[in-house]
């Protein structure tokens, strides 16, 4: 048999010497915030909550116009129904940059017809449209039937050309 040398016996009771120690974790440097910077960060989000609500507005305005479709208000008088939702002018908060770096606090309008006003604009481009393309279809058709007709002229005798033999 094989004799095994003995090995260097390591306790695992006893430290051992350590040549480098661990870094102790380091707080964050905190971001310092200067005012201006904090008055910009609110002029965006009063800018953004100002979209936000102008989104809800619009919501609002189509699902009342769902209800007023369904007709399931009561009558004002026989046979009409009555508007769920009137609608005045509407306007939210803006704050606008100024070209000195200031700012100013105003409103912005919103449009509540915009997209009616769209629909009706894209409804008549598309009329024109429709128009213009059935009238060429038209002029083509009248500009065939008249080539043919010229290539297959029918020359209908009278009286006058028909000759006794």
């Amino acid at each position: 048999m094989k004799k095994i040398p003995d090995s260097p016996k390591v306790s695992l009771l006893q430290p051992t010497p350590v040549t480098t120690a661990i870094v102790p974790l380091q707080p964050q440097e905190e971001k310092i915030i200067t005012d201006q910077e904090r008055l910009v960060a609110q002029v965006e989000r009063i800018n953004r909550m100002a979209g936000e609500l102008e989104v809800a507005i619009l919501e609002l305005k189509a699902i009342a116009n769902t209800l007023n479709t369904q007709k399931s208000y009561p009558l004002v008088k026989p046979n009409q129904y009555k508007n769920i939702c009137q609608y005045l002018a509407v306007s939210v908060p803006w704050v606008r940059k100024k070209s000195d770096q200031s700012f100013i606090l105003t409103t912005r309008r919103v449009d509540l017809f915009r997209a009616e006003r769209e629909a009706a604009l894209l409804a008549q481009q598309l009329r024109q449209q429709t128009k213009k393309r059935l009238a060429s279809q038209r002029h083509r058709k009248n500009k065939d039937a008249s080539d043919t007709n010229s290539k297959f002229k029918i020359h209908v005798l009278g009286k006058s050309d028909i000759r006794r033999v």
